[in-house]
């Protein structure tokens, strides 16, 4: 059979629908996988939009709290009645969002941490620096951009692997050998974050480990997954489609077993809410827990929740999202104590940057820099915040102008550093994990 330009094209198209759909090459599961020892997972936990960190922590004291509410005006959340703050009683100068009760409780009993004001930075980086433009990363304030840089931690958007699959190119070979799944895994679609240069992801629909994961329509997904199956058993002649029909077939077989793998154990007593978040958390939770029958002794997963992109409407909406995050984070943690595993996942959070400490005239706020982020786990050294809290004062020291971005007193490739020391990763093995690392004087933060 002649295959003309269009037919190829298509095929092609196909092919590659197959690996942007995570359709990955895998054995069979190994049902008689050696136990794993010493086993670390890192759970990444996107805020997509942009989360207001000025209104999920708060300062608490007389002097702090007035002037929150001076410069939010009606962004600003009340300090008792109804609706109030929590107040941190392991940081009793600060509050949490009144949306956040199971993370004030994980804080409290030092199961979760904040790290302040991080923030995307190729050095350490001054305001004065900012606006004479020194070695910045490449358009900030840029959902795209900033979304890439905080998963590539190269601070540029055109850097095409993520620090998570950079992390399983070191360490699979020491970690993961004769592992029956990838070191990493999303449950939130195909993204940056996953991607090394030697090792290749997997991406699993929550709720649906024996199917392929399929952005579009249902009746779309259905032809695709159709399609996709039918041509498993075509021979083109074109050596690339077949190479890939070959990679696709593995995994719709590595889809089955890990499906049988999970559904082989007994289901987690742990309850989860109706959330989305809390489905994806869940559905890590499972993979977690046949941890051992797969071979692996290091996972990181990647999932997701948005919008939080509040340029109007703010309180309804953050709100709404903080709601969900919060009993979904406690779920996920209780159902790591249930599996004996608390001290071994740690979980923590990532988004675009924060938003400006002044409203907008939409009672919502804008794009901003530096952000505040949960790290939670039983290794996490919690009930404390590291990092250093920015001055909140319009154009004031840490303000990149004069509405409220504040410019990052860490760099996102210190956060992530901290967490990939605690993984695993070797001080060696940081550059070639974090290029610029070695631009900062601190590799560490401490907080696990």
């Amino acid at each position: 059979m002649s295959v003309n330009r269009r037919t190829f094209i298509k095929y092609a198209s196909l092919a590659a629908a197959g690996n942007a759909a995570a359709l990955r090459p895998f054995g069979a599961l190994n049902a008689l996988a050696q136990g794993t020892t010493g086993y670390k997972a890192l759970v990444c936990v996107f805020l997509f939009g942009g989360n207001d960190a000025n209104n999920t922590l708060i300062p608490f004291d007389t002097a702090g709290y007035a002037n929150y509410v001076k410069i939010r005006g009606p962004l600003a959340i009340p300090q008792t009645g109804a609706g109030a703050l929590l107040q941190l009683s392991a940081m009793p100068n600060f509050a949490l969002n009144p949306n956040l009760p199971d993370i004030q409780t994980l804080f409290d009993n030092g199961n979760a941490a904040f790290v302040a004001n991080v923030g995307t930075l190729i050095e350490p980086t001054t305001k004065a620096q900012f606006q004479a433009g020194t070695d910045l990363p490449t358009n900030l304030f840029s959902h795209p951009d900033q979304q890439l840089e905080w998963q590539n931690a190269a601070q540029s958007g055109a850097t095409q692997t993520g620090w998570a699959g950079r992390i399983a190119d070191q360490l699979n070979a020491a970690y993961n050998t004769g592992a029956q799944v990838p070191m990493v895994t999303s449950v939130a679609g195909d993204t940056l974050f996953c991607n090394g240069s030697a090792s290749t992801p997997v991406s699993v629909s929550p709720g649906n480990l024996s199917g392929a994961q399929c952005s579009e329509g249902t009746t779309e997904c259905g032809a695709q997954l159709a399609t996709a199956q039918a041509l498993l058993s075509f021979n083109s002649g074109l050596t690339l489609v077949q190479a890939d029909n070959s990679i696709t077939s593995n995994a719709y077989s590595y889809a089955k077993t890990l499906s049988a793998a999970v559904q082989s154990v007994s289901p987690l007593k742990t309850v989860f809410p109706a959330n989305g978040l809390a489905s994806q958390l869940q559905q890590i939770a499972q993979i977690i827990q046949v941890r051992t029958a797969l071979g692996v002794s290091r996972q990181i997963f990647f999932c997701g929740i948005g919008n939080f992109d509040t340029h109007a409407d703010q309180l309804v909406l953050q709100n709404a999202l903080l709601a969900a995050i919060s009993p979904a984070l406690a779920a996920f943690y209780a159902a790591t104590v249930e599996m004996g595993v608390q001290n071994s996942v740690t979980t923590f959070t990532m988004s675009d940057f924060s938003r400006t400490f002044q409203p907008n005239s939409n009672t919502g706020s804008d794009h901003a820099w530096g952000s505040h982020h949960i790290v939670m786990g039983g290794a996490v050294k919690g009930g404390q915040m590291y990092g250093t809290w920015p001055t909140l004062a319009l154009a004031g020291p840490d303000d990149s102008g004069s509405n409220g971005r504040w410019v990052p007193s860490t760099g996102s490739v210190q956060y992530a550093a901290t967490l990939a020391s605690w993984f695993g990763v070797t001080a060696a093995q940081m550059p070639a994990v974090f290029p610029n690392i070695g631009s900062f004087p601190t590799t560490n933060l401490g907080f696990v």
